[in-house]
């Protein structure tokens, strides 16, 4: 694990995994490596009341009732679509469930305007079909395939952004359960057909921002069960969410730094205060560009987080933790500029002369880091 970037979830949690498949003495569907009550306490962690050994923490944080209906739809024969604003967790909800039901969570096709047929049915080895002419063994099988054949979970990412042939091929394959193979004649000792086993499902996210791309046709919706995943608003969960993912980004590049709560209190008000000026805004100009997700929030903190180890004192400052949000969150010059100056003179500078704390030093970062893009 220690060799990987990012190791997916089944190899990151696989001691946890291995754990709840010994004590897992509850009725499982299908193939399932847990039970649903299980992989329900996977993704949402244990409780006092669970009565277990041992911790089990929680890796996704949202409604507990839209993991159930999650788990609930892949028990069924229908496909799973998570669909909700960038950075809402729809792919990490995905990935957790992918690796407690099949303990693989890579079969992941990424839908966008280059995704073809083949990839989400199957291509050809070129050199040995000229070699040994088509055949089971030089046909390449898609993540989707290789799920059918292997009773496992299948992840479409960004379904939405794919063109309409590739969704007309998954309506298909969603009803049918099948992907027939023409290429390999029938009977000739080469099965023309391979059949999902059980325990096959499709997990699809859709970003709502990509409504009008490639709009899902009503046939497709109906072979899917929507579950519709809210912008975190409440800041407590979303301070949940964003120490939790910091305190991974520490350990995986073995940094020991601080991340004061004063700081993260800064950070989740600011994106608080920007999301609610945004939501005022007359028109698209008036908007930073950035959706402000929790994720937005995650990947502004890692930068300051980095930067304060490598380039400061390896203490985080509300000076670097400015510097970071407007680096990040500027897309468009001059625009989104104007935005965070006016964001700074009008919020925050005031804010600085009543609470005090902080808040001056961060007034100060942003309006250096403005100067400094302008």
């Amino acid at each position: 694990m220690s060799e990987l970037l990012r190791a997916p979830a089944e190899i990151m949690y696989a001691e946890e995994l291995d754990w709840l498949e010994s004590i897992d003495d509850n009725p499982k569907p299908f193939s399932w490596r847990l039970s649903p009550k299980m992989v329900r306490l996977f993704i949402l962690g244990s409780e006092r009341a669970d009565g277990l050994d041992r911790e089990i923490s929680q890796k996704w944080f949202g409604d507990r009732s839209f993991v159930e209906r999650s788990i609930v739809t892949l028990a069924s024969d229908r496909g799973l679509l998570l669909i909700g604003d960038p950075g809402t967790g729809k792919s990490w909800l995905a990935e957790l469930l992918s690796a407690a039901i099949c303990r693989n969570s890579t079969l992941v096709v990424q839908g966008t305007a280059g995704t073809t047929e083949d990839h989400i049915k199957y291509s050809w080895n070129v050199s040995m079909v000229i070699a040994k002419g088509q055949s089971r063994e030089s046909m390449i099988p898609s993540p989707i395939m290789t799920a059918m054949e292997t009773g496992a979970i299948g992840r479409f990412e960004e379904l939405t952004r794919s063109t309409s042939d590739v969704q007309d091929a998954l309506i298909s394959i969603l009803s049918e359960k099948y992907i027939s193979v023409p290429e390999l004649e029938s009977g000739s000792g080469d099965d023309n057909i391979v059949f999902a086993k059980p325990g096959f499902s499709i997990i699809a996210t859709a970003n709502s921002r990509d409504r009008g791309v490639n709009d899902l046709s009503s046939a497709l919706k109906r072979r899917f069960n929507f579950v519709r995943i809210p912008v975190v608003t409440n800041k407590k969960s979303e301070a949940e969410i964003v120490r939790f993912r910091t305190e991974e980004l520490l350990r995986r590049h073995a940094i020991e730094l601080d991340v004061p709560p004063t700081l993260l209190d800064v950070l989740l008000q600011s994106f608080a205060d920007l999301r609610a000026s945004a939501a005022a805004a007359g028109s698209d100009d008036e908007k930073l560009e950035s959706a402000l997700s929790t994720a937005e929030q995650i990947g502004v903190l890692e930068d300051a987080v980095l930067h304060s180890n490598f380039f400061g004192e390896h203490a985080l400052t509300a000076r670097t933790l400015a510097s970071s949000l407007v680096g990040s969150l500027t897309r468009r010059e001059p625009e989104d500029l104007a935005i965070l100056n006016k964001y700074l003179h009008g919020v925050v500078e005031p804010r600085s002369k009543e609470e005090g704390g902080a808040w001056p030093e961060f007034l100060e970062g942003g309006r250096d880091a403005i100067a400094t893009l302008s």
